[in-house]
């Protein structure tokens, strides 16, 4: 054969194969136009194989995948549920051993309230502070007992929204005065809002008992709305007479819980077991019921009373609440 006819013969091969598509092993077959990934080469065109470019993954995500699919299935493998920090979540148990069955708080927060507080002491008012702030809780007063009467549950669920504010609006206040001025607050933002969460608590525990109405529902609403702000200026304005009224209001709260228990012991208004919830926060015995309950509960507010007496009457004598500290657990 000639030169010149071996030098023609790749070029017919090229001429007849250019329209065919070439593959590999590797990469698969190839489809396109002949513009897309082919480039010329004599008289003919030629195929490039063109890879597929698959996205990266590894043998642990491919693994967890099978995990995946397998619990869908109702395979053997379980889901598991972590934190953010990818640790798994500690089991809490009791001091029996049983497992706790409450987010809302944990076993190193519950406690044993101290009953014998007394339930009579009263602030008799001394000055036109003291006196605007009682009769102001007094005015307050009237239009719920009219509209509760007897209806012990409901008068005290709407008790415990509006309670839980005053403890919630002062420590936050306290902590913005706190990063203003860059000091401390002598353990006051924390038993306030420590009083707001054990107010919120009281509530909790009413409603596993009783649920409200939907214009019960609507008042709340509306008071908590007004209270919430009212309650907001007056402690800007005038600390102690927003502490002064607080403590007014925990008076009338343990006078509403005494006549609840006095119904309860009249055999007016029937005495329930007392729910899981009440029972595991106040480590009250497996058998309390809802008089033991409202004990405690009324040991709580008289506590809250004088906490706030107390705050009031440190900034009546012209002193910092930071000065003077905090009663901090004290329920």
């Amino acid at each position: 054969m000639s030169r010149s006819a071996a030098a023609k013969i790749p070029g017919l091969l090229l001429r007849h194969l250019g329209p065919r598509l070439i593959s590999t092993s590797a990469g698969g077959s190839v489809t396109g136009s002949a513009a897309q990934g082919s480039r010329p080469i004599g008289l003919g065109w030629v195929r490039l194989p063109v890879l597929e470019i698959r996205s990266c993954s590894t043998l642990a995500s491919g693994a967890a995948g099978e995990k995946k699919e397998k619990a869908e299935d109702g395979g053997d493998e379980k889901a598991v549920v972590s934190s953010y920090w990818g640790i798994a979540p500690r089991k809490i148990t009791k001091g029996d051993g049983s497992p706790w069955k409450w987010n809302c708080f944990m076993p190193w927060e519950t406690y044993q309230a101290d009953v014998s507080i007394d339930i009579k002491k009263h602030h008799t008012p001394a000055n036109f502070v003291d006196k605007f702030a009682y009769w102001t809780v007094q005015t307050l007063k009237y239009p719920t007992y009219l509209f509760f009467q007897r209806r012990h549950m409901c008068h005290a669920m709407l008790l415990e929204t509006v309670a839980a504010v005053p403890g919630m609006v002062g420590g936050m206040l306290l902590h913005f005065k706190s990063l203003r001025r860059f000091e401390h607050s002598g353990g006051w933002i924390k038993a306030l809002l420590e009083e707001a969460e054990n107010e919120r608590m009281h509530l909790m525990t009413f409603i596993d008992l009783s649920q409200p109405k939907w214009y019960e529902r609507a008042l709340v609403f509306a008071v908590q709305g007004v209270f919430s702000n009212a309650y907001f200026l007056a402690y800007l304005v005038s600390p102690k007479l927003a502490h002064r009224i607080t403590g007014y209001l925990e008076e009338e709260a343990v006078n509403s819980y005494t006549e609840f228990l006095n119904d309860i012991e009249k055999g007016e208004f029937e005495n329930v077991p007392a729910p899981a919830i009440a029972i595991d926060y106040w480590r009250l015995p497996k058998d309390a019921t809802l008089k033991d309950v409202i004990k405690v509960i009324r040991a709580d507010e008289a506590h809250h009373r004088d906490l706030n007496h107390f705050a009031s009457d440190i900034q009546f004598q012209g002193l910092e609440l930071k000065d003077h500290p905090a009663p901090v657990g004290y329920h």
